[in-house]
């Protein structure tokens, strides 16, 4: 049995993922960290309502005991800074793999990176540039395991909807296309359940390499 803490549950991917973790026997219990009340009930789930996702101290006693992180938080870079979305993205991912970490030495941590990551820092990309700054700081924490996600497309399931507007309407503007793409494109294309499937099992089973691409996400999400 495994005890799961979870960043971003109320985001696609994240609603994705509990929904797996309430399906799966193995999964013991949910601690769900959010800024604010989500009103999901069931029996396996803890919230955990924490505004300041840049300092953990005060909750610190609330995350001993737990196995694995499944980090599924994050926002478009869309019409940020560099600066604006490292603050998002490298600092609050850090902040928090930084007190799990601290509480829980064997833990596994799981990321959700993207296609595309830089982990050289040199590409012209500035979301490709942090989004690697952040899988390499993770690598580095001493973890039992760390894993870097990179999904290319991923087609929401079971009623599950993005937040941002602008992907609302991009998935209901193209995803009729989706069996076409994964006829076509297997390797570059998942589902959010076949994503939140790959993630447990990687949680529990680990992988023969840290970076897990498309490909490897649609595998682990066979077994």
């Amino acid at each position: 049995m495994i005890r799961v803490v979870l960043f971003g549950a109320t985001g696609m991917i994240g609603q994705g993922v509990l929904r797996e973790c309430f399906a799966d026997p193995e999964v013991e219990r949910v601690l769900s960290i959010v800024r604010a009340p989500t009103g999901i009930q069931h029996y396996k789930l803890v919230e955990m309502v924490h505004p300041n996702f840049n300092d953990f101290t005060t909750v610190s006693a609330g995350l001993v005991g737990y196995h694995v992180c499944l980090f599924c938080l994050g926002v478009s870079s869309a019409g940020m800074t560099e600066a604006q979305y490292k603050a998002v993205t490298y600092d609050v991912t850090i902040a928090a793999a930084s007190a799990l970490v601290r509480e829980n030495p064997a833990m596994t941590f799981l990321y959700i990176s993207g296609a595309g990551t830089d982990s050289t820092g040199r590409k012209r990309s500035m979301w490709a540039r942090v989004k690697g700054a952040t899988e390499n700081a993770l690598l580095q924490m001493p973890f039992k395991g760390a894993y870097m996600f990179r999904p290319g497309y991923i087609q929401p399931r079971h009623g599950i909807k993005s937040r941002t507007k602008w992907t609302r309407r991009m998935y209901s503007a193209i995803g009729w296309a989706y069996p076409l793409w994964k006829l076509l494109f297997r390797n570059y294309v998942t589902t959010t359940d076949e994503l939140a499937h790959a993630m447990l099992y990687v949680a529990k089973h680990g992988a023969p390499r840290a970076l897990i691409e498309s490909r490897d996400i649609n595998s682990f999400a066979m077994r």
